[in-house]
């Protein structure tokens, strides 16, 4: 819980000195009191151990602190259901996703496990398509129009070399474009003031999920991309895809047919050839953890068609929340009357008006 009006927090030196002043006057009165002659009086004066009759002095406390609180204008962050979700669908399509180690390779792979997650959504969900390779593109803005977003995918070609955090980068300005409370990504050599971090634990109701076969070697550095998406509270959830023991990697790009590159050629990611920088299945996997540690998702590994379908289903996107910043004060103001309403009703009773 923080605060909005801090300073008056000050106000809370005022309960010390009124409990100060409270027994000041709870003294003075006993020697009031032993003055004059009559023994019932005196018997009055004489300490007892009452602790009703302080009560409604230590409820007037508990509603001033409650009453200065409210002052201060606490907020606290909640998380709330949202139905406005925006999902990216950041995929890979370097040259390695034509590896047939998964068949027929992982790139149709790639596009069958990513259209049957399309089809479960909720209706309503807004979906993007980002495609990277040597450079990120938005293929498809976010829609809620499941056979435009099946035709975008089952487009999808393939390019040379990996530049996973262009994926990052340009699914959050998508998400910026649809979602106003996301600022669109910072280039690295700019000069324009960044936006401020949302609060810890603070997330906007969009994610991204990227899907590789390889590691970075082109573009941005991930980690630096996936610390943008967390400044903005964007989730990402990343996959690796591929086997240990990688496969013959024909050019599936009917573009290029002709010009494949050769199985191991150290530019693209994946596959056996690329098994090299200490990289399992040539997926960069500690890069893929933190990324998704930096921003609050979670990383998952699929060797097989299968595992693929089963880590879309399940992502955790059935009910996504969003968190908002909510003022709490009236819920202190409110205690702080109640608890002064009886702090006096249980002084009146006590000593009644005359």
């Amino acid at each position: 819980m923080s605060a909005l009006w801090p300073g008056f927090l000050l106000l809370l030196l005022l309960i010390p000195l009124l409990i100060a002043a409270y027994l000041w006057m709870l003294r003075r009165r006993r020697r009031f009191a032993v003055r004059y002659s009559s023994l019932s009086l005196v018997r009055e004066a004489l300490p007892r151990a009452n602790w009703r009759r302080h009560v409604p002095f230590a409820l007037f406390l508990l509603a001033l602190t409650s009453l200065i609180i409210a002052l201060i204008r606490p907020v606290a962050i909640v998380s709330v259901p949202t139905s406005q979700t925006t999902i990216i669908l950041a995929l890979d399509v370097s040259r390695s996703m034509c590896s047939t180690d998964i068949a027929p390779n992982r790139l149709v792979a790639a596009k069958a496990a990513a259209v049957s997650f399309i089809d479960r959504q909720r209706p309503g969900t807004q979906i993007g398509v980002v495609a990277f390779a040597g450079y990120a593109e938005l293929v498809q803005p976010p829609t809620t129009d499941p056979e435009v977003l099946e035709d975008a995918v089952n487009g999808l070609l393939t390019g040379s070399r990996t530049a996973i955090g262009s994926g990052i980068l340009r699914s959050i300005d998508a998400i910026a474009e649809v979602d106003p409370n996301v600022a669109p990504s910072t280039p690295a050599n700019s000069t324009a003031p960044k936006p401020p971090p949302v609060p810890k634990g603070t997330y906007a109701p969009d994610i991204i999920v990227l899907l590789t076969d390889g590691a970075s070697n082109a573009g941005p550095l991930p980690v630096a991309a996936a610390r943008q998406a967390a400044d903005r509270g964007v989730r990402v959830y990343t996959i690796g895809f591929g086997t240990a023991r990688g496969a013959e990697m024909p050019n599936c790009n009917p573009g290029v047919q002709g010009r494949e590159p050769s199985f191991g050629d150290p530019q693209f990611g994946g596959g056996q050839g690329f098994r090299g920088g200490g990289f399992r299945r040539g997926i960069d996997e500690e890069t893929l953890k933190q990324v998704a540690a930096l921003t609050d998702g979670k990383y998952y590994s699929a060797e097989s068609a299968s595992e693929l379908a089963d880590v879309f289903n399940s992502l955790p996107t059935s009910l996504i929340t969003k968190t908002e910043t909510t003022e709490i004060s009236v819920a202190f103001a409110a205690l702080g009357a109640l608890l002064a309403v009886i702090a006096v009703t249980l002084s009146l009773l006590r000593h009644p008006l005359p």
